[in-house]
């Protein structure tokens, strides 16, 4: 099973139109129950895995999330928020090709309802065993050390914790030791430090001073270059070439739940890091965030070449 703690989710919706220029009538809207840990939530259950949520919904869009969340195949506890859960906007030009998105900033969260989410996760988690994760950016109103914590009583319930956040709050998840960390290229260079002048370190070297202080699986993004993959015995590369797409809001999402359906399968790491990169290329085929056609993702994944470097 995978769950997900979601403090800062949103209502994302896709719009496409015929330019981005004017008053614009769009082809198509697509709205889905968003924010990073919820996307992750919805890809994790397009790929078949039974998937449940705490997500901090307040007034206005939260009742459309909650919706969405719950008919996207996700068993949503909700912890009502004192704000109004906000919208995330991406709008998609034919003309152009090009995508605009307007992502409001995450609605502040008090210390009491923040804590009131960490105390139903705990609570859910002896019944909801498997892959815990917390992704995205918390709120700026979030308490001091609050990832850290979430690391640790997860841990002391038993089940194991992958995160996917940038800044303090990472480097404060990371000497929590949760069992997976997932970053980009640039939240990796942030973690460990790496600023200014002097080359910059290869990303095998960033894997390897980012599992140093976990101890776990650590994997790094690196866009079109592909990901990145430790478990502390060896370095794995994934790439996937000859496909892309013009919706990549949502891949890094996609990716995440991927990675955590394959390794809550018991799959190793190299067939893991195959079926993220192709959940991640499946969602940038189609409009929405962390929308995929599983079969295409399943399909996809044969075509991965992951190599030990």
């Amino acid at each position: 099973m995978i769950s997900a703690i979601a403090l800062s989710p949103s209502l994302d919706v896709t719009y496409v139109v015929d330019e981005l220029a004017g008053i614009q009538r769009p082809r198509s809207v697509h709205r889905v129950a968003g924010g990073k840990a919820l996307n992750a939530a919805r890809a994790a259950a397009a790929l078949g895995a039974r998937v449940s949520a705490v997500a901090v919904l307040g007034a206005g869009a939260g009742q459309d999330v909650a919706d969405g969340a719950r008919a996207d195949g996700v068993d949503l506890h909700v912890v009502p928020g004192e704000q109004p859960t906000r919208t995330c906007v991406s709008i998609f030009s034919v003309g152009t090709g090009r995508l605009t998105e307007v992502y409001e900033r995450a609605v502040p969260v008090s210390a009491a309802t923040a804590a009131a989410a960490l105390d139903a996760a705990v609570g859910l988690a002896a019944a909801r065993p498997g892959w815990w994760l917390i992704s995205g950016g918390l709120p700026e109103s979030a308490p001091d050390g609050l990832l850290a914590d979430a690391v640790r009583r997860l841990h002391d319930a038993g089940v194991r914790i992958a995160v996917d956040s940038h800044g303090a709050a990472l480097r404060d998840a990371v000497g929590a030791r949760p069992d997976l960390v997932k970053v980009n290229r640039a939240e990796a260079l942030e973690l460990v430090g790496v600023g200014g002048a002097g080359p910059e370190p290869s990303v095998p070297e960033l894997l390897a001073a980012v599992q140093a202080g976990t101890g776990g699986l650590v994997v790094i993004t690196d866009g079109a270059a592909g990901a990145w993959a430790t478990d502390g015995d060896r370095i794995l590369r994934a790439r996937l070439t000859g496909h892309t797409g013009g919706f990549p809001v949502g891949s890094g999402d996609s990716f995440l739940g991927g990675l955590l359906v394959a390794l809550d399968d018991g799959a190793d790491l190299a067939e893991a890091l195959a079926l993220a990169t192709a959940a991640g290329t499946a969602n940038a085929q189609v409009p929405g965030a962390a929308v995929l056609d599983p079969a295409l993702a399943r399909r996809l994944a044969q075509e991965v070449g992951v190599t030990t470097v």
